[in-house]
């Protein structure tokens, strides 16, 4: 098939999950076109079947601002022309589910079939502002499928908008071959010279993912326990985080590294993941840790109930109970045995979110679009 794929390229779990079926789809002998603003952080080196293509915008005195998403919508359509694209399969609603039927419509009577993927905040943040709704409503509804990576966003979307299009369920995935604990790990000697536990944090550091809580539940779990935190990623908290960790004193024991790219490497050092979020429809990086062997603390928001498994896989409190989430952490930190069953139980777990039947999930979805819609109708069923 000829797919096209449109995603953020920015850390976050939306581009991630978009980049990984793109690469999972090429390997599987799909011909996959990325029309993305830039490189798509998880793309990596050069693979076969895949092709990229930037949009590009520029500046005109009358514009306020630059029309970057008038010109990805015209990107997508000089795409799907020129490379007859089967499938435009877009990640989050606003804006590229909107520029998707834009650009269907400058080609008037082209097949190509729409698919949107809902991965959250496009629902949960965005569609708080009602002239943004009004849009994401309009990609919803005028995609051919409609895609969300939990029920609980699935009912949200239904209160939020009452969409006359029908979602199916597919939940993100995971590798397992590439995701795994590693047991010779630098990055553990680095961390945990001393043999101090290892708690760790990886987000786009917004104010939805609630880093405060990250470091008062570190804060805490240190005062009773040797401790070490990694901080991995960027965004508009981390230079709050960074000022919090001083004024908390725990700098030298807080580690802040960035973007990183030997995810796995750094997953397999820890002991423990923290997800404290107020608002996530799925939990990605809940998945990849599990898939890693490591338990996960966090909250009761949105989709994390559906991936982590409270009291067999991680650990759940209230939104913003740190005080819960502190002894939570430390039950399994200080019980070696208890930590083991977690950790066994966490890997497990992943592996019912295997990539190669995920990805398989979509391609035939992907074949009833080309096809025909009739056997959509069963595979609604099928995710109710």
């Amino acid at each position: 098939m000829r797919i096209g794929i449109s995603c953020y390229a920015t850390l976050g779990g939306s581009g991630a999950v978009a980049t990984e079926l793109g690469k999972a789809l090429a390997a599987r002998g799909h011909e996959v076109h990325f029309i993305v603003s830039g490189i798509p952080f998880r793309l990596g080196l050069y693979q076969e079947n895949i092709f990229i293509h930037e949009v590009e915008t520029a500046s005109y005195p009358v514009l306020h601002s630059s029309p970057v998403d008038l010109a990805l919508a015209a990107k997508m359509a000089d795409v799907i022309k020129h490379y007859d694209l089967q499938i435009l399969h877009v990640h989050y609603a606003m804006p590229y589910a909107v520029c998707a039927f834009l650009a269907r419509e400058m080609l008037y009577n082209h097949p190509v079939r729409i698919v949107t993927t809902l991965h959250g905040t496009d629902i949960t943040v965005l569609a708080e502002d009602p002239l943004l709704r009004r849009l994401i409503r309009l990609g919803i509804e005028r995609s051919d499928l409609v895609t969300a990576v939990s029920n609980s966003l699935i009912e949200q979307t239904i209160e939020l908008f009452g969409p006359r299009q029908s979602m199916i369920k597919i939940s993100n995935f995971v590798d397992l071959q590439l995701y795994k604990r590693s047991t010779k790990n630098e990055w553990r000697k680095r961390f945990s010279p001393n043999g101090e536990k290892v708690l760790m944090h990886i987000s786009n550091f917004r104010p939805v993912k609630r880093v405060s809580d990250v470091l008062k539940t570190f804060f805490k779990v240190r005062e009773t326990l040797p401790a070490k935190l990694i901080l991995i990623g960027e965004g508009p908290d981390l230079d709050a985080a960074w000022r919090l960790s001083e004024e908390m004193g725990m700098a030298r024991d807080i580690h802040f590294l960035g973007k990183r790219d030997e995810v796995v490497a750094l997953l397999s050092a820890a002991d423990l993941l923290l997800l404290p979020s107020e608002k996530e429809s799925f939990g990605l990086v809940a998945l990849e840790a599990m898939a890693c062997g490591v338990p996960v603390i966090g909250s009761l928001a949105g989709g994390i109930p559906e991936v982590v498994e409270h009291g067999k896989t991680g650990l759940l409190s209230p939104i913003g109970d740190v005080d819960d989430m502190a002894k939570n952490a430390r039950a399994l930190l200080t019980n070696d045995r208890l930590w083991s069953a977690y950790s066994r139980a966490a890997r497990a777990r992943a592996a019912q979110f295997s990539a190669s039947e995920i990805v398989a999930g979509y391609e035939r979805l992907y074949e009833c679009l080309i096809e025909s819609s009739q056997c959509l109708e069963e595979a609604e069923k099928g995710s109710a």
